[in-house]
């Protein structure tokens, strides 16, 4: 297990003789401050590339964003299963799916 913050931490897991890396993220919420904001970001972004990159993860926890229903142009990243309308905090989940979209990291 590493613990980079409150905020983040990555196990990695032996399954069946493979490496999952397990991401657990509690992002600040809407009204928190855009520097913390920025942190945790740029926190998850330092985890992410440090797994390698046949390593494979998941991510979970509370990422407090909207991704939105519109999913046009990031069909591999976005599911479809959104509701309403992508907002600020969606975008940063966006962002970084797409930034760290290789099939070899899906589980």
């Amino acid at each position: 297990m590493k613990r980079a913050s409150d905020r983040a931490m990555v196990v990695k897991l032996c399954l069946d003789g493979e490496i999952a890396n397990i991401v657990s993220a509690y992002a600040p919420q809407a009204g928190c401050d855009e520097v913390e904001k920025v942190a945790f970001w740029e926190e998850m972004y330092q985890q992410l590339s440090e797994i390698p990159g046949d390593g494979r993860f998941v991510i979970g926890g509370d990422i407090n964003g909207h991704v939105g229903r519109t999913r046009e142009g990031i069909e591999r990243v976005h599911g479809g299963w959104g509701v309403g309308e992508r907002n600020d905090e969606g975008e940063g989940v966006v962002d970084c799916a797409v930034s760290f979209d290789n099939c070899q990291h899906l589980v």
